[in-house]
């Protein structure tokens, strides 16, 4: 797949995503653990009915989604409490993922006798299998020094039925290394769970990386689907700590620069079968395959549309070129 272009090469590529905030859950400390489990069980699954009845294509939770609020302001409750949920909740989820036909990505900690925690999420397909797991690459320093935490090493790029996607889990929106790792990767979605919002941070991940952004955010913030040119396409609200949207993932970001004529052609040609989003003052917009006649890189090439990576490029070695670079003082070539 070209750099820049999303949807894996697929029509009218149309994904619904929902995303899930939470309200810090509680639980009576003085319950049985597996009784805490059942309890959990049953919050989830009264989180998950909000959105299950829009028949998602993929349901996105918040970090920490099974651990509840009072637990996990203790580091001792909250690994005990997960060695002895062990892989209950996964296998619930799993089994939901299945009846729904839809995906789950499940974030969580995992903890095991005599080995470092991780705060992973683990994302399920279709038939509730497991099809991959990113763990969080920057651990805070509570997580490390009080929850005896290891930092994750990899960034996969998971392989879902409707494209590729990224994951990424609260603290780590901080940090370049993983965006920037994730930019050269061109995901077609970022999952972000957290109990961190982020802010303008989301809007400027899903810019870097050229794809779209959905954010899980616990603590009663908003959470949020955002597109590749940094538009919120759908939130949450102070009444409804939930989301459900579609996406077309089938899209590409643009420069305007040598591209305002040939968008308008693509326009005048195609009308309706193509929709172009600017969101204004970013000199960049958005196009995607609204047809299933053809894909966006098939407009693409059909009116020599440039990506905007391509431009950036093409600018980059334009003045990197020995017969352009001048000494400052006289203007000559170095």
């Amino acid at each position: 797949m070209d750099p820049g272009m999303t949807g894996a090469g697929r029509m009218s590529n149309y994904v619904k995503i929902s995303t899930l905030g939470s309200r810090n859950f509680t639980v009576d400390e003085q319950l049985a653990p597996d009784e805490i489990v059942e309890r959990v069980i049953g919050h989830l699954q009264e989180k998950l009915s909000q959105v299950l009845p829009e028949q998602p294509d993929l349901i996105v939770l918040p970090e920490f989604s099974d651990i509840p609020f009072n637990l996990y302001l203790s580091p001792a409750k909250t690994l005990a409490y997960c060695r002895v949920r062990g892989a209950r909740i996964l296998n619930w989820f799993a089994d939901i993922a299945r009846r729904h036909r839809c995906h789950i990505a499940y974030p969580t900690i995992w903890a095991q006798e005599n080995q470092p925690a991780k705060n992973s999420i683990t994302l399920l397909d279709r038939n509730g299998t497991v099809i991959g797991e990113y763990s969080k690459n920057h651990l805070t320093l509570g997580e490390m020094e009080e929850y005896g935490m290891a930092c994750g090493k990899e960034a996969p790029i998971i392989a879902c039925d409707f494209g590729r996607v990224a994951c990424v889990v609260c603290f780590d929106l901080n940090f370049d290394r993983l965006r920037l790792q994730y930019a050269a990767a061109k995901p077609d979605l970022i999952l972000f769970s957290s109990i961190f919002h982020g802010a303008f941070m989301q809007q400027y991940w899903a810019y870097s990386c050229r794809a779209h952004f959905a954010g899980a955010v616990g603590g009663g913030q908003p959470s949020a689907v955002v597109s590749p040119v940094g538009e919120i396409l759908a939130t949450s609200t102070n009444y409804f700590d939930y989301v459900t949207t579609t996406v077309n993932l089938d899209c590409a970001v643009v420069h305007l620069d040598y591209n305002m004529e040939r968008l308008r052609a693509l326009k005048s040609k195609h009308g309706s079968k193509v929709k172009i989003a600017d969101p204004g003052y970013l000199g960049a917009v958005l196009i995607s395959s609204e047809t299933d006649e053809c894909t966006i890189r098939d407009m693409m090439k059909e009116f020599d549309i440039e990506l905007l990576d391509d431009y950036l490029t093409r600018a980059l070695a334009w003045q990197s070129a020995p017969e352009h670079i001048k000494h400052p003082e006289d203007g000559e070539p170095l």
